[in-house]
Formats: structure tokens, sequence, C-alpha cells
């Protein structure tokens, strides 16, 4: 179990948590953008280990290790991003209790 995140897991650039008004083209990915491209990668790694479960299920796919392979990465990237959530879900308490 993924018990903490540490400082060199997540490389993301401070430039991406940059709002930038520039029109579209061009433009820099907001905080929203990099959030919501990490969650669709972990989407996709629970996909492709569902195939791959189905793929060992029915037969199609004789190699064992590829299959736990695919299992583990979704595993590891779910495990991850449930962290990642816990951290911002904490950021936010902690700056709701803060007094103005």
């Amino acid at each position: 179990m993924v018990e903490s995140i540490k400082g060199g897991m997540l490389k993301v650039p401070l430039e991406a948590f940059k709002k930038t008004d520039t029109g579209g083209a061009g433009a820099q990915d907001t905080f929203s953008t990099v959030l919501k491209d990490s969650i669709d990668k972990v989407n996709k790694l629970q996909t492709e280990a569902d195939k791959a479960i189905e793929g060992l299920a029915s037969g199609e796919v004789k190699n064992v290790h590829e299959t736990m392979i695919a299992i583990e990465k979704a595993n590891l990237s779910f495990n991850m991003m449930l962290q990642v959530r816990n951290k911002l879900l904490a950021a936010y308490e902690e700056v709701m209790r803060m007094q103005v």
C-alpha cells in the first residue's frame, strides 16, 4: 500500500499550473487540464488491465506475467491518484480552516 507521495514522484513543471489567456493556440495547461489528463491516464491503465484479464480468462493470452504487470500498473496508478486526492482535500480543508 502506498503510504505517502514522495516529492519526486509527481513531476509537473510549475508552468503547467499557471493560467494563460492566449486564446487557445499555444496556451499552457492549467491545473484542471493537468488533473483531467492524469485521471484519463489512470482510466486508460484500468481499461488495459480489464482487457488483459478478459484475454487471460478467455484463453487468448497465455502470458500471465503481462496480465499481472498490467493489473499492478493500474493498481499503483489508482493508489497514487487516491493519495493525490487525499493531499488536495487535506490542503483544501486547511485553507478553509484559516481565519481571515
